[in-house]
């Protein structure tokens, strides 16, 4: 199957071809196509058609979530990100986005500056943190213009968990200026770890929400998972020669 579309659509593809042998291929549009940055299927729509041929099909795992008490379940390929970065999307207006693409994530995010963030209780390993913004990724790029994630790929059986700490958005200057300089490792009030299965909680009395591959699909208490070999997707040969070894041509 070939998927034309930016993440949300080919997210919605991918999550009726999870568990079957049909390959998926994808024609990068959208507002930022994150799986074809990762992959770096840069250039036009047409472009990307031409070198269809050149794709490989490799199993890979995928996320699941589950949340809302078992009400929502869903399958992700790219990240599901739970707390601030999900009430943006939560809160976007779609009108805007259709007009001024990305443009329309800031006005969202802007309109948080100042305001109290609710805490998430993040539980792994037998332990328990506490962020306002909690982030699992399969892929190194976030929003099409950051790496947050530096060090996963689609093939690892890992989530890379970044977890942001602060009871306001003020924290988060410093932590977008961490991002665009890639020095968030390391940074005060940022943990990173590498999780195969999470649980989220929110203990106060107020809705967090839950998004995967950039949608809005539900709020906080939620279980997140990876589910291995889930998934056959079409893949460029350099990258997966890059993940996987020189050995794959």
């Amino acid at each position: 199957m070939v998927v034309a579309g930016g993440d949300g659509t080919i997210n919605e593809a991918a999550e009726g071809l999870v568990h079957s042998g049909v390959p998926m291929a994808i024609l990068p549009a959208g507002t930022a196509n994150v799986l074809a940055m990762e992959m770096r299927m840069g250039g036009s729509l047409e472009r990307a058609a031409r070198n269809l041929h050149r794709l490989r099909p490799h199993r890979i795992p995928v996320g699941h979530v589950s949340c809302e008490g078992g009400r929502v379940s869903r399958h992700f390929l790219l990240m599901a990100g739970i707390g601030l970065d999900a009430h943006i999307v939560y809160h976007l207006s779609a009108a805007l986005k259709a007009r001024t693409g990305k443009f329309a994530y800031w006005v969202a995010g802007w309109s948080l500056l100042g305001r109290r963030l609710a805490q998430i209780h993040v539980e792994f390993d037998g332990e328990r943190r506490e962020c306002s913004f909690a982030l699992l990724s399969k892929v190194r790029n976030y929003g099409g213009d950051f790496e947050i994630a530096r060090t996963v790929s689609l093939f690892d059986d890992r989530f890379e968990t970044v977890l942001f700490q602060g009871r306001s958005s003020l924290p988060y200057v410093k932590y977008f200026a961490g991002m665009a300089l890639n020095r968030l490792e390391g940074m005060k009030g940022v943990e990173i770890a590498r999780t195969a299965s999470v649980r989220l909680s929110c203990p106060e009395d107020r809705r967090v929400y839950v998004q995967i591959d950039g949608e809005y699909i539900g709020h906080l208490p939620a279980e997140i998972r990876i589910v291995p070999d889930a998934l056959t997707l079409m893949i460029p040969p350099e990258y997966a020669g890059r993940h996987l070894g020189a050995g794959v041509s």
